[in-house]
C-alpha cells in the first residue's frame, strides 16, 4: 500500500490568494481551508497585514456575540506603474493593487525614436504621476509595446517595426530607476488580457484582433494568454491572403494581411486611387459621405481579414472574437465583411455559438491589461512568499 504524503503547508502567499478570491475571509475560514493551527494562521495573517496586503474589518454582521473580524485584500497597499505604447499614441498610468487607475496621462510619441528617448520619458511621467507617493510603495511595472516580444526576457525582437528597439532587453533599463519586477509584452497581448478581464471574465477562450495601423491578435486560451514558445503567438498579420496583388510586407513576405488590409494599406491604396486621405479620419469622412470607391476598398479589406480569421477560428475555436483598434472601431462595412466571411468559411461547430463583436473597453483595455499582467505576477503566492522572505 503506497504511503500517503502530507499536504504542503499553505504559505502566506497562498493565504493572500484565498483572501483575494474570497475563498476564505476570516481566520477561522483560513484554518478550516488549510488545516493549519490557530498560531500558524495568526503568523501568516500577521505577515500579510504588516506588509500592507491585508486589512482587518470589524463591520461584518454579527450572529450573536462579538462580530467576526473579516480579512480583506488591501488594494491601497501599493501601486503598479503601467504603460501601453502604440505606434504613435501612448497611455501611462499609476494603478492600485486592484488595477484601478489612480493617475494617468495620454500623449503622442513616435516610438521609432528609440528606447533612449521613449523609456526616460515614460519613467519621468511615472515619477510625476506618483507625486508624493513613496517609491517604496511601487510593487511592479507592466508595459505593452507594438513589437514582437520574447516575454521571458522582456526583449523586443521586431526587426522592421521599432527597428531601433531590436534586441533591447527592457526590464533592466526600467529597474535601474524602479527596482521592482518589470513585465513587458506585445501590445495586442495586453489588450487581449485587458478586454478579457475587464469585459469577458466569464469566457475562457477569446481572440482579440487589433485592426489599426497594423493588424495583430492576442489569444486567451483556457482563461490565460497564449504566448507560444517564445512570445510570437498571435501574429496573424503575417498570414498571406489570396489575390493580394503581390504587395511586399514589412516582414519580407508577400501579401500578408497586414500589408493589404491594415489602416496603413487602406491609406496607401486610396491615395493610389487619387483620394486625398492623410489619416484614418479622412477615410471615415469618405465612408460617411458614401463614396463608392472608398466603401469598396474598405469592404475588400474586411473580406481579406475575414479569410485569415476564419482559419484562426477553425484552429482555436474561441467563444468570442473581439475587434478593436481605430480601424475596426470606425468602419462598420469592414466589420460586416469580416463577420460574413468568418461565418461562411469557418466550420459549423466552431461558429455555432461564436460571437464577433466590437471592443467594449476601447483603448482603456491596454492599461487594464498591463495592470492585470503585472499584478498577477507580483501578487502570485510564490512572488508574495519571496517578498516576505
Amino acid at each position: 500500500m503506497p504511503r500517503r504524503t502530507a499536504a504542503p503547508l499553505a504559505t502566506s502567499g497562498e493565504f493572500l490568494r484565498l483572501i483575494r478570491t474570497g475563498e476564505a475571509v476570516t481566520r477561522a475560514d483560513l484554518g478550516r481551508v488549510t488545516g493549519l493551527s490557530r498560531p500558524a494562521v495568526q503568523l501568516r495573517v500577521g505577515e500579510l497585514i504588516e506588509r500592507g496586503l491585508v486589512v482587518e474589518r470589524t463591520d461584518a454582521p454579527s450572529t450573536g456575540g462579538r462580530p467576526p473580524v473579516r480579512l480583506e485584500f488591501n488594494a491601497g497597499g501599493g501601486v503598479v506603474l503601467v504603460a501601453a505604447l502604440g505606434a504613435s499614441r501612448t497611455r501611462v498610468a499609476v494603478c492600485d493593487l486592484s488595477g484601478a487607475e489612480l493617475a494617468a496621462r495620454r500623449f503622442h510619441i513616435d516610438v521609432e525614436q528609440g528606447p533612449d528617448v521613449v523609456l526616460p520619458l515614460l519613467m519621468d511621467t511615472w515619477d510625476e504621476l506618483l507625486g508624493d507617493t513613496p517609491r517604496s510603495r511601487v510593487r511592479g511595472v507592466g508595459m505593452g509595446v507594438p513589437a514582437t516580444v520574447e516575454f521571458a526576457q522582456g526583449r523586443t525582437e521586431s526587426a522592421r517595426v521599432m527597428a531601433s528597439w531590436t534586441g533591447v532587453v527592457i526590464p533592466p533599463l526600467i529597474r535601474a530607476r524602479f527596482d521592482v519586477p518589470v513585465l513587458v509584452d506585445n501590445d495586442v497581448n495586453v489588450l487581449a488580457i485587458g478586454e478579457h478581464r475587464g469585459a469577458h471574465a466569464n469566457v475562457t477562450d477569446l481572440m482579440f484582433v487589433k485592426i489599426s495601423t497594423r493588424i495583430g491578435a492576442g489569444i486567451i486560451s483556457g482563461g490565460e494568454i497564449l504566448r507560444g514558445a517564445l512570445g510570437a503567438a498571435g501574429e496573424i498579420g503575417h498570414i498571406p491572403v489570396r489575390d493580394g496583388g503581390g504587395v511586399l510586407c514589412r516582414c519580407g513576405n508577400i501579401d500578408c494581411v497586414d500589408s493589404v488590409a491594415s489602416g496603413t494599406a487602406l491609406l496607401r491604396d486610396l491615395r493610389a486611387a487619387g483620394k486625398d486621405v492623410k489619416t484614418i479620419e479622412d477615410i471615415t469622412a469618405l465612408v460617411r459621405a458614401g463614396d463608392a470607391q472608398t466603401m469598396a476598398t474598405v469592404r475588400e479589406a474586411g473580406r481579406r481579414i475575414g479569410e485569415v480569421l476564419a482559419s484562426a477560428v477553425n484552429i482555436l475555436n474561441p467563444s468570442v472574437v473581439v475587434l478593436g483598434g481605430d480601424v475596426a472601431e470606425t468602419f462598420g462595412p469592414l466589420v460586416s465583411s469580416i463577420r460574413e466571411v468568418v461565418y461562411r468559411r469557418s466550420t459549423a461547430l466552431a461558429t455555432r455559438t461564436l460571437r464577433i463583436e466590437a471592443s467594449r473597453m476601447g483603448a482603456g483595455a491596454g492599461i487594464t491589461g498591463c495592470a492585470v499582467m503585472v499584478l498577477d505576477h507580483v501578487l502570485s503566492p510564490d512572488a508574495v512568499d519571496d517578498a516576505l522572505s
